[in-house]
């Protein structure tokens, strides 16, 4: 079976007659961090407790190491460790809370403990062994939580957007913590998460789980860079979707008429191909006047009028009329400088590499 360690093979759930996850195929690799992204709603969590065991298969089967496994029986939810969003914990201290698992597996006390302590350590919560867990902060009680499913040593750990419920510092240092403990230990990951940071920084391949379906499974590179379609590349952030037809060849790559204006994409297309020029915010310059070929390398420059200032988080997102819309993200700092107004005219480039072509009707 192609080397993975876990396999979907043509899954199917339903929730009476209603379709809520459909997987033709999806493989998970010895030693990976598989990252599953999609909006809420996308059937994230119904794929992580399929591969659990806790929902029923309408029809497909789940493969260990290439054989056919029941996903209801003790013998294989041993092989695996679930961390749910919020942490459960046991009105224990935290050294018990850790070993509750090792116990029912029968490891021998002192084995247990060492391994429990060792667990806690590597998350940095072995201060913390004596404690009550219900004195625990939600970031020190999720640590444990990890904690106790890693002194597990499973063959498949299972991450149901652990970081969800933590604050923004919190869930910061947890996140680099755990994305070096998971590959210092070379533990076999599943990780749903509907926040793409995330995805970008744990996961070695990333699967867009849209509607019930899986879409597309790539490194992180082909998902961001180059969505497999619209609806996709509208998820990861890809704001530019420009309409366009390929109407000519041009040194390492294609012309593509949007409208009157012509764009360079370098990328391969067919001759008349209908197509969607995909383009990230961040990848559009914008400036006052228009620059010389001498001071810039990028192909595509538009003159157009801003029609929109939006503060997106840390940057602002401005929406210029050039004959198509483009969106450009930019630093606070870079919109006091351009002191850009609505009605203001500016010019809009990007280089020809940082834009990708999606077949339309694809």
């Amino acid at each position: 079976m192609n080397g993975a360690l876990l396999s979907l093979r043509e899954i199917q759930v339903r929730c009476g007659d209603h379709l809520i996850l459909e997987v033709p195929a999806l493989d998970l690799y010895p030693e990976e961090i598989l990252a599953v992204i999609g909006p809420n709603g996308a059937g994230k969590t119904t794929l992580l407790h399929t591969v659990a065991g806790l929902v029923p298969l309408a029809r497909g089967q789940v493969l260990l190491h290439g054989q056919a496994v029941d996903p209801r029986r003790v013998s294989y939810r041993r092989r695996l460790a679930l961390v749910l969003q919020e942490p459960v914990l046991l009105d224990l201290s935290v050294l018990a809370n850790v070993l509750v698992g090792l116990r029912l597996r029968r490891i021998p006390q002192k084995e247990a403990e060492a391994l429990a302590l060792e667990s806690l350590e590597r998350l940095g919560v072995a201060h913390l062994a004596h404690r009550s867990a219900r004195t625990l902060s939600g970031g020190e009680a999720q640590r444990v939580s990890l904690a106790r499913a890693l002194a597990l040593q499973p063959e498949v750990l299972l991450l149901d957007e652990p970081f969800s419920s933590l604050d923004a510092p919190t869930r910061a240092a947890l996140l680099a913590d755990l994305r070096d403990l998971l590959r210092g230990t070379r533990t076999t990951t599943l990780f749903v998460t509907h926040d793409q940071d995330e995805a970008l920084q744990l996961g070695d391949r990333v699967a867009v789980l849209l509607q019930g379906q899986v879409r597309q499974v790539g490194t992180p590179e082909q998902v961001f860079g180059a969505p497999a379609d619209e609806e996709i590349a509208a998820f990861v952030g890809v704001e530019n979707l420009i309409p366009g037809r390929v109407v000519a060849r041009s040194d390492g790559g294609v012309v593509v008429e949007a409208g009157s204006r012509r764009l360079e994409v370098a990328a391969e297309a067919p001759m008349g191909e209908a197509v969607w020029v995909c383009l990230r915010p961040e990848d559009v310059v914008l400036s006052l006047t228009d620059p010389s070929p001498t001071t810039t390398s990028a192909r595509n420059r538009f003159r157009g009028q801003v029609v929109k200032i939006a503060a997106r988080g840390r940057l602002y997102h401005v929406t210029a009329d050039c004959g198509f819309r483009l969106v450009a993200a930019i630093t606070p700092r870079s919109l006091h400088e351009l002191n850009l107004t609505c009605g203001q005219e500016v010019t809009a480039t990007f280089k020809a590499t940082a834009a990708h072509l999606i077949l339309r009707g694809q």
